[in-house]
């Protein structure tokens, strides 16, 4: 907004779609990474191409040609909005460093879940303890991010920010590549779960003409004897979702291969019935992911037009983030520590409470954010009007006198609800899932992250278009001037919405059978 002069809607919208993009792009890199070059490379690659966007990025805010004239956007009517070649360099640099941070959130946490032996008890505990590590990683980057990196914008310029930013990312790849000896590199399949997911869907429509047979054990299955030791091998099941039994109807003879896109195993088709069944399960974090947007776009925006003092320190708005992040580095451990081994007394589950029902309490909490949001904005606009400052500019220091400390609460509870619904949502794939697909676990979460990035732009489109009448900027979310809109119902309706997602959630999670766990053996040493 304030360099390149684009609109709260429109700049809202280009965040939330680049964004989406980001997590989308990371389902397809994790196939193609897993199908052809392998994990560490893609982690490379991936890197390098970030890096090329960071620096074009950098030389776009060096360079004044790149840029629109200065003005103090949105109230001066002479403000240019970034055109032509200006355009053309911050989509490609955007969209550079979307599609290499994909890549690392494809690989990267599998390649990481490559050093440990899930078959060594103490090593399979171990990479639980590492994952733990990552969050608190991805937490203190994402502090400094939004701290120290956010002070280099403000205070000495967005080309140094940039500037900061690429040479740490260039920092971070020889780093990983100095660890190259001492990896533990998986070999690249050549073909990926996930494709042989899709031909049991592919292969049950081709064949939904034929008849089942009475018997079970007539269906397709790998003889044992015959088989590679490390292949999987998982039990026929009549439910859910019998129809998908058709793709394992034996057509070719048996001394031929069978075509894989019209004559699928018994255990393909039982990975393809758990997949299926984990969907609706995974849907429910889209509208999660669409209440998230509005606080990394709009509750910025609101903390823009607030009191930001700290005694003599003034805190950018873009550094608020800070504070579901405290929360999560200090959440996890007490989760981990404290609220677990207390739950385990009580209920007797080896981690407190299932998964399902951790998701849940994330997904309650998340309403509960949207509507402390609500309540906030209603208080921040009553002060704006009480103090005849609706039209107030805080580019020119007329900031509200209200603390940004307000919005802390949205902050804080939502925070929360991500410590329980995204982390239990992985934890719950990796447990249900099957074993080839478990390196996918984090790529299965950015679907619906990137679905609900991408909603959020399809409703504040709507939203607008549905009040245009209604109110003279032409929508809730329409003007530039956040005083004059109407951020607050548009915050109630997220809450309705979530409200309507968690019933819908409820309903599939009671539906939802898990599958029996196992329980590893833990040495006596580990115990201690």
């Amino acid at each position: 907004m304030t360099v390149m002069h684009i609109g709260l809607t429109d700049g809202s919208n280009l965040l939330t779609n680049y964004m989406g993009t980001s997590y989308m792009v990371a389902v397809l890199i994790s196939v193609f990474a897993d199908t052809f070059i392998g994990r560490y490379k893609t982690v490379i690659i991936s890197s390098v191409i970030e890096l090329v966007g960071l620096l074009i990025l950098t030389l776009q805010a060096h360079s004044n040609k790149l840029k629109p004239p200065y003005c103090v956007f949105p109230f001066d009517p002479k403000c240019q909005t970034v055109s032509g070649d200006g355009r053309t360099h911050l989509y490609v640099g955007l969209y550079l460093v979307a599609i290499g941070s994909a890549g690392i959130k494809a690989a990267l946490p599998a390649h990481c879940a490559d050093q440990f032996d899930e078959k060594h008890p103490t090593e399979k505990l171990q990479m639980s303890s590492f994952f733990n590590w990552l969050l608190l990683s991805l937490c203190t980057g994402g502090a400094i991010s939004v701290t120290v990196f956010v002070w280099i914008q403000n205070d000495k310029g967005w080309d140094r920010g940039f500037g900061a930013a690429t040479a740490v990312m260039g920092l971070a790849v020889l780093v990983f590549i100095a660890g190259l000896p001492g990896y533990r590199i998986s070999v690249v399949q050549g073909s990926t779960a996930l494709l042989e997911i899709f031909q049991v869907y592919v292969a049950a429509i081709r064949n939904r003409n034929l008849k089942l047979p009475a018997n079970p054990d007539e269906l397709y299955e790998m003889s044992k004897s015959k088989a590679p030791p490390d292949t999987d091998f998982m039990a026929h099941r009549d439910k859910p979702f019998r129809f998908l039994d058709k793709a394992a109807i034996v057509q070719a003879p048996t001394d031929a291969a069978p075509s894989p896109w019209q004559q699928c195993r018994v255990t393909q088709v039982e990975h393809a019935k758990t997949v299926l069944a984990m969907v609706p399960i995974f849907c429910s974090a889209i509208i999660m992911s669409t209440c998230l947007a509005q606080l990394q776009t709009f509750s910025i925006q609101q903390g823009v037009t607030m009191d930001r003092t700290i005694g003599t320190f003034t805190m950018p708005a873009a550094s608020l983030p800070i504070i579901p992040l405290i929360v999560l580095m200090f959440a996890v451990p007490i989760y981990e520590r404290g609220f677990v081994p207390f739950a385990r007394r009580i209920t007797g589950h080896p981690n407190g409470i299932p998964h399902l029902q951790r998701v849940g309490v994330g997904l309650v909490l998340s309403i509960v954010s949207m509507a402390i949001a609500a309540v906030v904005e209603v208080r921040r606009k009553r002060v704006a009007a009480r103090h005849g400052m609706l039209d107030a500019n805080p580019m020119l220091g007329e900031q509200l006198p209200i603390s940004c400390f307000w919005l802390a609460p949205q902050f804080t509870v939502f925070g929360v609800a991500d410590m329980f619904t995204y982390i239990g949502l992985l934890e719950f794939f990796y447990s249900q899932a099957p074993p080839a697909l478990k390196s996918m676990s984090s790529s299965f979460l950015w679907c619906p992250m990137s679905l609900g990035y991408f909603l959020s732009t399809i409703i504040v489109k709507a939203v607008n278009a549905a009040t245009k009448g209604a109110t003279a900027s032409g929508g809730w979310l329409a003007g530039n001037n956040i005083n004059r809109n109407h951020l607050d119902l548009f915050f109630w309706l997220l809450a309705v919405l979530s409200f309507l997602n968690f019933l819908n959630y409820l309903f599939w999670a009671s539906w939802y059978k898990y599958k029996p766990q196992h329980s590893a053996h833990v040495p006596a040493e580990q115990k201690v």
